[in-house]
């Protein structure tokens, strides 16, 4: 009973998120125009549990490169309206839009010259008609079995923020290095604060062949790591090129022979490399600008000391540092 039960309260809450796609218009557009061009900050209030809505939304904007802060609309008439300027934008929060709380702050902001954006589940109310924009997070019914506690209602508040902080983070080309900045204490943070020489694989984890290797050696080397790619080396130790899967894979489709090719003739010549000094949020923000999974490592002379692969970056297994840190 008890799992039907909370199945259901799943379900609501997710139907009531997905048709707010069909909900949205031009006015997200413009509010995202507007907040993109505000040299000012994004302020957000609410009351009660949209109020904590508010402070999650806030927290996901400033850390993803959108200056924002909580207002809480009692204090706000309390003094710290003060906080609020011509260059800043205010979103209010109220699934009824009837907040008195809130609808009383309005006019003060709007006096202030800040324009106002309203997400509530009522187009008609009072918080709609004081605002300059107005976005639809309105749900067909509440999870509660009471209808009273809001459920489905600050779900839908606060997939409506996260939308928003994800468009702005494309519209600001907010990159990994951005994030670390802002997330030094973070699990992703404390990996790209690290340099590549911290997380990078050496020895014999590292793919290589001679360049007159042949084929079939050059295939089991690839398979034998399983990182898809294979370094070509010459005798000195300098990397000449990359063969990866795809490579290999783009030949059979063609119908080529890859036991007849030389290492030479499939390798790729000068791939994108890193030095063990390189940032990890720079190594990152290369793998990402050019789609690539394992980047060589190099050093000052051009030897190959390493490989950086993407999943250990990003941390889909364990974080394991070559150096003590």
């Amino acid at each position: 009973m008890s799992i039907e039960r909370a199945k259901e309260v799943l379900r609501i809450e997710s139907e009531g998120i997905l048709k707010l796609a069909d909900k949205l218009d031009d006015n997200f557009n413009r509010m995202v125009d507007l907040i993109y061009k505000s040299r000012g900050r994004v302020i957000v209030a609410g009351i009660g549990k949209s109020g904590l809505i508010a402070r999650k939304i806030v927290a996901t904007l400033n850390s993803t490169g959108t200056r924002s802060l909580f207002l809480h609309p009692v204090e706000a008439m309390h003094g710290d309206l003060g906080i609020v300027s011509a260059d800043d934008v205010f979103i209010a929060l109220s699934n009824s839009g009837q907040t008195d709380e809130l609808n009383i702050l309005i006019p003060s902001i709007r006096a202030a010259g800040c324009p106002v954006i309203a997400f509530t589940g009522d187009k008609n109310s009072d918080l709609a008609d004081l605002s300059d924009i107005v976005i639809n997070v309105g749900v067909e019914k509440e999870a509660c079995p009471l209808g009273l506690a809001p459920t489905a209602s600050t779900s839908a508040q606060l997939a409506m923020g996260d939308a928003l902080a994800v468009v702005l983070i494309e519209k600001r080309k907010f990159k990994p290095s951005d994030f670390q900045k802002f997330h030094p204490g973070g699990s992703l943070g404390k990996r790209l604060a690290y340099s590549v020489s911290d997380i990078m694989l050496t020895g014999g984890q590292v793919p290589k062949v001679a360049q007159n290797a042949g084929m079939e050696e050059t295939l089991e080397e690839v398979d034998r790591q399983k990182l898809g790619v294979v370094f070509v080396i010459d005798d000195k130790g300098v990397l000449k090129g990359i063969i990866t899967d795809g490579d290999i894979r783009r030949m059979v489709v063609r119908k080529i022979s890859v036991y007849k090719s030389s290492v030479e003739e499939l390798m790729v010549r000068n791939p994108k490399t890193a030095t063990p000094s390189l940032p990890l949020y720079e190594a990152l923000n290369m793998m990402e600008s050019h789609q690539i999974t394992v980047l060589p490592v190099i050093d000052e002379a051009g030897k190959l000391v390493g490989a950086l692969h993407l999943h250990d970056i990003l941390g889909k297994g364990a974080l394991k540092f070559n150096s003590s840190v």
